[in-house]
């Protein structure tokens, strides 16, 4: 498991394994596994993980074709993540849910200044992200994990002017992603979007998934209380 600022200077945290497994314990309700090389995910790492949590299991990161797709199924991912291919080969997406149902087939969508980015932020588009979100729903697409680069690993909190503009434009669940520093970045995020994805707080024990879970609680974000103290 690694960890950077802006998709950069990544350091490691610990085996992915492990992690999953903790977060699970403390009340995660999901957990997103994301190979940041853009090589492919590792299938054994898909396995040990699918194997020890319980919760649904997303992967994604160097996903390339339908082949892919159903290979992460296979290895226990209960959904996908694609991101680069979608914008080079859109009817992926459309593919991808026909053969496995929209419900598993998430649009992974990089975001700086407004524009997708690809190749894991290195590489600009000319796509508009609010428009490419639209499209990825109009696709086939069953969920939208939306990250700001600007704000990954900033821990000032999530960009939720850009997730409420996508969330207004879709009608698919969007879980926005880059920028947790508090519990309470995460109820703002989810004021607007369906889902928050966090990651270096928790790695850095920061706060944990439990005290994010209480701290949603207290300020009325409905959410399930059922982690391990």
């Amino acid at each position: 498991m690694v960890k950077g600022v802006e998709f950069t200077g990544l350091r490691d945290m610990g085996d992915p394994t492990e992690l999953a497994e903790r977060y699970e314990n403390e009340g995660a309700d999901e957990i997103v596994l994301l190979d940041v090389t853009g090589r492919g995910n590792d299938l054994d790492t898909v396995r040990r993980a699918a194997e020890r949590v319980f919760v649904p299991l997303t992967v994604g990161g160097g996903v390339r074709s339908r082949d892919d797709v159903s290979a992460l199924l296979r290895a226990g991912a209960d959904k996908v993540s694609i991101n680069s291919a979608a914008v080079a080969q859109p009817e992926l997406i459309s593919a991808c849910a026909h053969k496995f149902g929209s419900q598993c087939v998430v649009a992974s969508i990089d975001v700086r200044g407004g524009r997708v980015w690809v190749n894991g932020g290195r590489v600009e588009t000319s796509l508009d992200a609010i428009e490419w979100a639209r499209r990825c729903a109009e696709l086939g697409a069953g969920e939208i994990l939306l990250t700001s680069i600007e704000r990954d690993g900033t821990r000032t909190g999530y960009d939720v002017e850009l997730t409420r503009a996508v969330a207004d434009v879709v009608s698919v669940p969007v879980v926005a992603s880059g920028g947790a520093g508090t519990a309470e970045h995460v109820v703002e995020a989810l004021r607007v979007a369906d889902a928050a994805l966090v990651a270096g707080i928790v790695h850095e024990r920061a706060v944990s998934v439990a005290e994010i879970k209480r701290t949603l609680c207290a300020n009325g974000v409905p959410t399930r209380m059922t982690y391990a103290a």
